[in-house]
């Protein structure tokens, strides 16, 4: 009996607890359905697949009811730049839990005082989240404004969730917890949802802007005393044809701009425009990348005006500039570099090796049975980090032959860094691998010197040359790196290739296509779905969204801004190597050898930057 008895309560403790953490489980999702779409600033959330560590862009997905299954934080601001409600993280890792009480009960008197009403949740860590729901959406410098003040009172108040445009995110009541269990709310879901139905009025935000007005200046005024971009130096607007410049760039998509310059997000507003048509784009291009969340901060400048308001003041502000370029038309273009190339051109000598007049038909032919055989030779690169970026180092290799029309390519190393996103101490040792492998798809013909780098031949081995050319070739461009798989990574570029040559492909074809794993597959997948990059085409096979621009997707993601930076960086070392060549050698024409006193290691003769930008910048879809 005394057995029997104990058989029926062991059981019965084991069923309370299940019990229990369903029933939490089932709280949390509630949470989150309720709660999540009202104070998102819009309906995206991105999800943190190493245990609440980082919210990185690419794992950015649709906001849905469903309860994630990873730590997930909504974003913050819209595609307009402006947001629903504030967000404010009090951190128990600055002070401890028995401060962030304080700063908590201090921060909902002074609410109390303002006719404010607000959630509050916790975390498992004693971390606490407190939601203010407005029922007018204000801009990313408001709100900016108000959370930086707060800062200055509350010493637990982390205030860089508001003070990023593009990447400010925040978990939401419901949300898993990297310490396990979820965010609680500290209230009951009825009230929460109460206050995120009936948010706070103009009247209320405006009493908060009111009591705050000392500390709003006092963090105005920091920002004046620190320039934004002290890097970049001379921010004019430039007068210059096919790109913008790094800082407007910045500026559009950030919302910053330097207050030592423009005394207001008007001023800032149309020094965007200015540069945009400088640039050579049109009106259209502008709003498209407004209307798309490409260019947030630009959008955040015109949240002051209503929403049926905010595209003809563009359209105004756009014509202000087009006017402001005409009339200083004739001064800038006396002045102005911007169409001198900067950088010095393709060399025209034949190289050393290499035949002297290619046939360019016989080239291309070439070059197509030699994409077969890099095809046919994939599989022996395992779907390691390593093999993966050797693959893409011989895609580039590719697509410079390609570009010259030639088997034999000059590039050197920090061209193809460039091309790949690796650095080019990187690219220099995965060279050598390939090059010693047996039967290898490129020979070293000659040692850069001087201001020249390596010469490569694309070689089609022996043992592959009757398949490679026997193969039908292969239909499209073979690209190197494109910006945006740079946040995306590299096995999401082989599976978005893959489609791009063969639309309609499975799961499983694109695992036999792309000789990756079935896991990284469908990962790469769901990445490119989440953007827009592919769709269904059907119930199992995949497509390409024709309409989803690869070049505006790396501006919203900040890609081009870290291209644009490794660009410089190997400027400015080219310049110090022709110095110090200009110091050693003698003579131009004279070569130098590894074993004379320079730095070899450090510059092995960046080439010219002709092909490091067209093979950076090269316009996509």
């Amino acid at each position: 009996m005394i057995v029997q008895q104990h058989a029926l309560v062991l059981p019965a403790a084991s069923a309370v607890g299940v019990s229990r953490e369903l029933s939490q489980t089932s709280d949390a999702a509630r949470a989150w359905a309720s709660l999540a779409p009202l104070l998102a600033g819009q309906p995206r959330v991105r999800l943190s697949r190493d245990g609440g560590k980082t919210y990185p862009q690419k794992h950015e997905r649709a906001l849905t009811e469903t309860l994630p299954t990873f730590p997930a934080a909504v974003r913050i601001f819209g595609k307009d730049g402006s947001c629903s409600a504030i967000f404010l993280d009090f951190d128990s890792s600055v002070a401890g839990i028995d401060w962030v009480e304080a700063d908590v009960k201090s921060l909902q008197s002074w609410l109390h005082s303002c006719g404010a009403r607000w959630i509050e949740d916790h975390s498992p860590n004693g971390g606490r989240h407190v939601y203010i729901p407005l029922e007018t959406r204000v801009s990313f410098s408001e709100a900016r404004d108000v959370v930086e003040a707060l800062g200055t009172r509350y010493r637990t108040l982390d205030k860089s969730p508001h003070q990023n445009l593009l990447h400010g995110c925040m978990r939401t009541p419901g949300s898993p917890h990297k310490r396990g269990g979820h965010q609680e709310l500290a209230m009951s879901l009825s009230m929460a949802y109460d206050v995120a139905r009936r948010p706070n009025t103009v009247r209320v935000w405006d009493s908060i802007r009111q009591e705050l007005s000392d500390e709003i200046a006092s963090a105005r005024a920091l920002r004046l005393e620190q320039p934004l971009f002290p890097e970049d130096g001379n921010l004019e607007v430039p007068q210059m044809i096919g790109r913008m410049s790094r800082p407007m760039q910045q500026m559009a998509q950030s919302g910053l701009y330097d207050a030592n310059r423009y005394a207001s997000d008007s001023e800032a507003r149309q020094a965007v425009l200015t540069a945009a048509a400088a640039a050579g784009m049109k009106l259209v291009e502008v709003q498209r990348r407004v209307l798309q969340g490409v260019w947030p901060g630009l959008a955040s400048f015109y949240t002051r005006y209503a929403s049926h308001h905010r595209l003809p003041s563009l359209k105004r502000d756009w014509h202000n500039a087009i006017d402001y370029l005409r009339k200083n038309q004739g001064s800038s273009t006396r002045n102005n570099n911007a169409r001198k190339s900067p950088t010095s051109q393709p060399n025209t000598q034949p190289l050393l090796g290499a035949p002297s007049n290619p046939d360019p038909s016989s080239e291309h032919r070439y070059l197509r049975s030699w994409r077969n055989a890099l095809a046919l030779r994939e599989p022996a690169y395992a779907s390691s980090r390593t093999g993966l970026a050797r693959r893409m180092v011989l895609r580039a290799l590719g697509a410079a032959a390609h570009m010259t029309a030639s088997r034999f390519v000059e590039f050197g190393d920090r061209s193809i860094a460039v091309a790949t996103g690796l650095d080019h101490t990187t690219v220099g040792s995965h060279l050598r691998a390939l090059r010693a492998e047996n039967d290898p798809l490129v020979t070293l013909v000659e040692r850069g010197r001087g201001t020249k780098g390596d010469l490569y031949m694309l070689t089609i081995p022996e043992g592959l040359r009757a398949a490679a050319e026997d193969l039908t070739w292969r239909k499209g461009k073979i690209h190197s790196l494109r910006p945006v798989f740079r946040e995306l990574g590299l096995p999401a570029a082989f599976v978005y290739e893959a489609l791009e040559s063969t639309p309609g492909l499975t799961t499983t074809e694109l695992v036999a296509w792309t000789k990756l794993s079935r896991t990284a597959v469908s990962e790469s997948l769901e990445v490119l779905a989440a953007w827009n990059m592919i769709s269904r085409n059907g119930a199992r096979s995949w497509r390409i969204v024709a309409t989803t621009s690869l070049q505006e997707l790396a501006e919203c993601f900040g890609v081009l801004e870290a291209v644009a930076a490794q660009l410089q960086r190997y400027r400015i070392e080219r310049i110090v190597w022709r110095e110090w060549l200009t110091r050693n050698v003698n003579t131009v024409a004279e070569l130098l050898s590894p074993t004379d006193d320079y730095p070899w290691e450090a510059y092995e003769g960046p080439p010219d930057e002709w092909s490091l930008a067209d093979m950076a910048f090269t316009r996509t879809r």
